[in-house]
């Protein structure tokens, strides 16, 4: 009877399991880290600067003074834009996507805050980040819900019903 109540008044089973959504949040920390530190190798082979780690949290670099400055900002919008395949991969609600960018880019905000001693002020940093949050969110708003809104198949159902 239970599990009868749970199903009514909503499209899917929904459960509160806070194991699955702190799971859904470390994947994706690790998979948006991973390609923003790929992203910024290739960006700094590009422009043959040196590798350092910096380039992820540190908010003075990020300037549009010189290619090094510019290639950091592409590899953050690019790396929103896989944030939004990841939150469709591994979220796939569209409700939950701006819960979901919200929390990597506010994790972002406290690793950068940790790692420079200082709470970040400069406005190139406040800029990309809530734009990328904004793009991550509205681009895997769009791959949920393409994906929520597809036809559900009816011809395995079998025979016509009269109603």
């Amino acid at each position: 009877m239970s599990k009868i109540k749970k199903l009514t008044g909503s499209f899917r089973y929904t459960q509160w399991d806070p194991c699955l959504i702190i799971s859904q949040i470390v994947a994706m920390q690790f998979v948006m880290y991973l390609t923003l530190s790929l992203l910024i190798a290739l960006m700094q082979d590009l422009t043959s600067s040196t590798r350092t780690l910096d380039h992820l949290f540190e908010y003075h670099e990020i300037h549009v003074k010189d290619n090094e400055g510019r290639s950091i900002i592409l590899a953050f919008v690019l790396n929103a834009l896989v944030g939004a395949m990841v939150l469709w991969t591994l979220v796939g609600r569209t409700k939950l996507c701006l819960d979901f960018s919200c929390t990597f880019y506010s994790i972002h905000l406290l690793f950068c805050w940790v790692y420079n001693g200082s709470f970040p002020t400069t406005f190139s940093w406040w800029a990309l980040n809530i734009a990328c949050a904004a793009i991550t969110c509205v681009a895997g708003e769009f791959l949920c819900l393409r994906t929520e809104l597809q036809a559900i198949p009816l011809s395995n159902i079998g025979a016509k019903v009269d109603l």
